[in-house]
């Protein structure tokens, strides 16, 4: 089944993805497309039932205020106007919505409400089939939530015409690679590659200190390690990715300004020449998670917290150190077990811990001890720009405080951080 979609030109609004939000919420799909898109392109789109033209505060470009193209005006599609170039926040479009945009979705423009993870699911299968053929295609699978899910309908589509690349560069965490390994070789029976890549990550970042510095380096080597593994193998064409879609609308559009640069893989060799393969392109991060759970994933993968490319890398500040690389993947380990018993996982968006480069002194089996402090983190937040910090019950601290002392080597302390974002970041690196 092809869903019926309700096509969105960016006339400058900053709001087009919460207009897209309340479109799919009422079972309708929706995509965002350029004021400037042809009349061609336009009718190229399939099952087009509607357009919106959603005007805003970046409508004048350049004294010259920016319009869809004559021609669609006049072609046979419903057509509603919004121009709210004063609105704040998502809430006038929400509310309003909930009556002229659902008089013109259903009334005017006769959309079946046929929007559903299941019916993405069946189209993305057949779609992907007819693009890839009998040809095969390769993913990096890092055990993300986004390239999880790419991999389990992939594996739905052309089952093992798939191979996958689980590179652990030592700074997953902990239980990580195996859960890969478990759900996708063991379970979904995929062709998994798994490279234990842990002594030459480590090896790279010896003795270096900057976070920046570390952070290209691990982007580097990962970049290195798969390539190696990518030309090992026969007949490749394909390269799946784990792009979604605040991906494309973050990297900029002719009315909004970029928000940030995404890669996924990027840099691979171009002696590589794959095509690309992004199934997950259009939806939203809540929307990729609903298709991993309807494909069948486990939820501690579907609903796997953010992670950071670089991994426990930006979590052990300073030079990396195995001893204090271990410390914090235990010392996350047990936050992340005591935040799920005391349901603090479905509550807080992101809670992990820090090991600094520095030591204090304490005192452990009457005797004098010169260890490591852990610092833990729990944020909340909706976009991530701003962050507040969880207010945790006194117990459950106190007793993630004495599992860490008493269950991770090398450490003596145990502090919670307050800082809010602004002015603190969320990761400390």
């Amino acid at each position: 089944m092809k869903q019926d979609m309700i096509v969105i030109l960016d006339l400058g609004s900053t709001k087009n993805t919460v207009l897209a939000r309340a479109i799919r919420d009422l079972g309708v799909y929706s995509e965002i497309y350029p004021h400037d898109i042809t009349l061609e392109e336009l009718n190229a789109l399939p099952n087009v039932k509607g357009i919106i033209l959603n005007g805003g505060e970046n409508r004048v470009v350049d004294g010259i205020a920016i319009d869809a193209a004559p021609e669609i005006y006049t072609a046979n599609f419903p057509i509603l106007a919004i121009d709210h170039p004063k609105a704040t926040s998502g809430e006038k479009i929400a509310n309003w919505s909930q009556s002229s945009l659902k008089k013109f979705i259903f009334d005017t423009c006769k959309a079946e409400a046929n929007w559903s993870m299941k019916n993405f699911i069946a189209d993305q299968v057949e779609l992907l089939r007819q693009q890839i053929g009998k040809e095969k295609v390769l993913l990096a699978l890092s055990g993300g939530v986004d390239s999880s899910v790419v991999a389990a309908l992939l594996i739905r589509a052309i089952g093992d015409q798939l191979t996958c690349v689980h590179v652990n560069h030592g700074l997953m965490r902990k239980g990580e690679s195996e859960s890969v390994i478990e759900v996708f070789k063991n379970q979904l029976n995929a062709n998994l590659i798994y490279v234990d890549a842990t002594d030459r990550f480590l090896g790279k970042l010896a003795n270096v200190s900057d976070p920046e510095q570390k952070r290209k380096i691990i982007g580097a080597e990962f970049i290195n390690v798969f390539a190696e593994e990518a030309k090992k193998l026969d007949g490749i064409k394909f390269l799946g990715q784990g792009t979604i879609y605040p991906d494309i609308i973050e990297s900029g559009t002719k009315t909004a300004k970029v928000v940030k640069s995404h890669h996924n893989v990027g840099g691979l060799p171009e002696d590589l020449n794959f095509d690309l393969v992004e199934p997950l392109k259009m939806l939203f991060k809540d929307e990729v998670r609903a298709c991993g759970v309807e494909l069948g994933l486990p939820a501690e993968m579907v609903y796997r917290q953010p992670f950071p490319g670089p991994g426990l890398g930006v979590r052990c500040l300073g030079a990396i150190t195995r001893e204090r690389l271990e410390a914090v993947r235990e010392s996350d380990a047990i936050l992340r077990e005591e935040f799920h018993i005391a349901g603090l996982d479905k509550k807080v968006w992101q809670y992990f811990t820090i090991v600094p480069d520095f030591k204090s002194v304490g005192v452990k089996d009457n005797a004098r001890c010169f260890e490591y402090p852990v610092i833990l983190r729990a944020i909340n937040t909706v976009d991530a720009m701003t962050a507040s910090i969880e207010e945790l019950p006194w117990p459950v601290l106190q007793k993630i405080t004495k599992r860490i002392l008493e269950e991770v080597p090398n450490v003596n302390r145990v502090c919670y951080d307050l800082s809010p974002k602004p002015c603190a970041t969320i990761e400390w690196e």
